[in-house]
């Protein structure tokens, strides 16, 4: 549901099965603060903003667009009243750094004993709560308490910079204009609808906002009033409509109540690893002899993906449509596997059985660039050769490991490209 201000967007470059996200993903709704660097953020003091003649001139320009959106002039002019250029939401956007750790280097930090223990430790605390709202939406409380863990570590990193003049500084100067504009004009329709106050809506240098890290747009099309008090709060230091949002969000997009998103597989002797990303019925991926490791089981129904998030040679997993939910929250496998990992363990269950390939390591830039022109030159990848690992790159590896008879994995490693330079 969110953007995220320490990005672990670009999050994982290299991450292979999982896919590379940029800061800003069209169909990821939201933003927040991921594992990697967001106490950093939290803590770094805000930089002064500073009123500009082209930042006046823009306000005024951009004014009639927004009372055209149904802001008021008082509501508009109160927002602005001490918006200036903020020189520190610039430089975030300017210098987001690009994360090349493994999966199991980002869940070790995603899914830590820390987290988990604080987890536990919430579902305790807001049990009667969670209960109403799992409920109400048919959300697991787990899963509603892991992305509350990942987006903002239980409410204790939901960001301080304010949100208007971060939008307006974005809007007026920033890299995507068009969508910062955008979230600006639903920012000021809520604060025209009275959910907030203009120095109450803080949040994340990108937009994202409260305890599960809403961009505007998706406040305004899914977040709750669960309380019953007029207002759809996701600021308060009470979590209750932050939480139910997240999970209305979740049923809004198809959540299945009681069916799992992963259940770690292990797989028979000789089994065909090229079925890596191919779609089936639990029934027949059963009588392929897969079963669930231990501690897990298999759900009685339903279709699952075969996954190998760290290639062939790390755990094996299906993802089941619950999976996909999450990924509509936000668009990365390695997110999506994170969240049902930590609800599963929020849960009392185990880690992961299989080991990692801890001994791989990610490519640099250079080695990400060179792997893209040899995708190039087989007639594989028709991208840019800029070194980032998004979709049309792992599209690309896949078909390429399919044609050489590897396992269609889509996992990024220096085994692979030490193999795709032999030819």
């Amino acid at each position: 549901m969110m953007l995220r201000a320490a990005t672990l967007g670009l999050i994982l470059g290299t991450l292979g099965g999982c896919s590379a996200v940029s800061a800003f993903i069209d169909r990821s709704p939201f933003p927040a603060p991921r594992p990697a660097d967001a106490t950093r953020a939290a803590a770094a003091p805000a930089t002064a903003s500073v009123r500009t003649p082209a930042l006046d001139r823009w306000i005024r320009d951009f004014r009639p667009r927004a009372l055209g959106e149904g802001v008021s002039a008082r509501t508009f002019d109160r927002a602005f009243a001490d918006v200036g250029r903020n020189e520190d939401v610039l430089r975030r956007e300017a210098h987001q750094p690009e994360f090349t750790r493994p999966i199991w280097g980002y869940l070790e930090s995603a899914v830590s004993d820390t987290r988990i223990s604080n987890g536990q430790a919430m579902l305790r605390e807001h049990a009667r709560t969670l209960a109403v709202i799992e409920q109400r939406y048919g959300v697991e409380r787990e899963v509603v308490v892991a992305i509350w863990g990942l987006e903002s570590s239980y409410g204790q990193l939901r960001g301080r910079t304010p949100i208007i003049e971060a939008l307006a500084t974005l809007a007026h100067e920033g890299r995507r204009q068009r969508f910062f504009e955008q979230q600006l004009i639903a920012a000021l329709q809520i604060l025209e609808a009275g959910d907030t106050t203009p120095d109450r809506m803080v949040g994340s240098w990108a937009g994202a906002m409260g305890h599960t890290q809403f961009i505007p747009t998706s406040y305004l099309a899914y977040a709750v009033d669960f309380t019953g008090d007029g207002r759809r709060d996701i600021w308060s230091d009470d979590p209750t409509d932050a939480l139910a949002s997240a999970a209305a969000y979740l049923q809004r997009f198809g959540w299945q109540t009681g069916q799992p998103a992963i259940v770690e597989v292990r797989l028979p002797s000789g089994f065909d690893n090229r079925l890596a990303g191919s779609r089936r019925d639990v029934a027949a991926w059963r009588d392929l002899g897969v079963r669930a490791q231990p501690g897990q089981s298999l759900p009685g129904s339903g279709e699952a993906t075969l996954m190998f998030p760290a290639g062939a040679n790390g755990p094996a997993l299906l993802a089941f449509r619950n999976f996909n939910v999450i990924k509509r929250y936000n668009n990365a496998d390695a997110y999506a596997i994170a969240i049902a990992h930590l609800a599963h363990r929020l849960r009392g269950g185990g880690d992961f059985v299989a080991d990692w390939p801890r001994d791989d390591r990610p490519l640099t830039s250079d080695e990400r660039e060179e792997l893209q022109r040899i995708l190039q030159r087989a007639g594989f990848y028709r991208g840019e050769i800029d070194g980032r690992i998004g979709s049309g790159s792992l599209a690309a590896v896949r078909e390429w490991q399919a044609a050489n008879g590897l396992a269609p994995d889509g996992y990024v490693s220096l085994a692979l490209l030490q193999r795709m330079r032999r030819g």
